[in-house]
């Protein structure tokens, strides 16, 4: 399903059939626009919603079949210090900085033995390049001393180490020991709560009752379909309601643009044709790579 051949005409804009008005012999007839009915009164029951949620959830993977974690990583460790490195930025700025930092510091051993100001200068293009650096290379002292160089798999070891938190210990989890969880971020926080989801802002809260939802298996690509699907079509600020495939599940429909010609302009990465925030996506990905740092300067 595309999410540019699925316009909302015909959903919410004017009617495939137009209306006439009544009118005297001889007038001419004046197509009006449909008036969409008014929202019931009565509200959605759990079951209403669990169904809905999960249909939409069915409806993005056909949308986003080739979704997947938008950081570029080879193995635990890269992706644990990626996903830390993520934080105030973009998955685009850490993917173009992390190949001089892993080229320099390829293990815990040698991340924890760094000299800290020079660990700063390779990741200051990330932002906050002082704090991550003294949470990186804290974590990688962490898994050197007390985990044999190695990065758990388990939640509990993961949330004690620099800088790890629920959300990034979910994304290491889920993508490098294909243990499923739910990952909160900002994009998912925003689309759930569009979605009457929940109406809790706590991520740790809404983690649990997204969880509630739907089964265990579901929960790593759900992350990375919602995910995708807020960075793309449903933005913070300019959602491009008009372009969207799944206009007839959302409540929140025509709180962004609902013209689909203008809508269109609005979607990012592959579904505007743009690259994505991949230097190395993976195969079968449908959009271009990233370019490396610099080269558009």
């Amino acid at each position: 399903m595309s999410a540019e051949g699925n316009s909302a005409v015909g959903e919410h804009g004017v009617s495939k059939r137009a209306k006439v008005t009544n009118r005297k012999p001889g007038e001419s007839v004046k197509p009006v626009r449909a008036v969409k009915p008014a929202k019931s009164a009565k509200p959605e029951s759990r079951l209403a919603m669990v169904r809905r949620a999960r249909k939409i959830n069915r409806e993005l993977a056909e949308v986003y079949p080739y979704a997947h974690p938008e950081l570029d990583f080879r193995n635990p460790f890269e992706l644990l210090v990626a996903t830390v490195l993520s934080a105030q930025t973009t998955d685009l700025r850490v993917n173009q900085t992390t190949p001089a930092l892993f080229a320099t510091y390829p293990t815990p051993e040698d991340l924890a033995a760094a000299v800290p100001e020079e660990v700063e200068e390779l990741i200051r293009p990330t932002g906050f390049f002082r704090a991550k650096t003294k949470s990186i290379m804290g974590l990688a002292t962490a898994l050197r001393d007390d985990f044999g160089g190695e990065v758990p798999g388990r939640l509990d070891d993961l949330v004690k180490l620099p800088g790890v938190g629920r959300k990034t210990a979910f994304v290491v989890l889920g993508n490098a020991f294909g243990v499923p969880g739910i990952t909160v971020d900002t994009h998912f926080m925003r689309l759930v709560r569009r979605w009457k989801w929940t109406e809790q802002e706590d991520p740790v809260k809404i983690e649990a009752e997204i969880a509630e939802i739907f089964p265990k298996s579901e929960w790593t690509m759900l992350s990375h379909r919602v995910i995708f699907h807020g960075r793309r079509i449903c933005h913070a600020r300019k959602p491009a309601c008009g372009a969207c495939p799944i206009t007839h599940l959302c409540p929140s429909y025509g709180e962004g643009e609902t013209d689909p010609e203008k809508a269109r302009k609005l979607l990012k990465y592959e579904k505007g044709g743009f690259p994505g925030q991949r230097l190395n996506p993976p195969p079968g990905y449908p959009g271009l790579p990233a370019p490396p740092l610099g080269a558009g300067d």
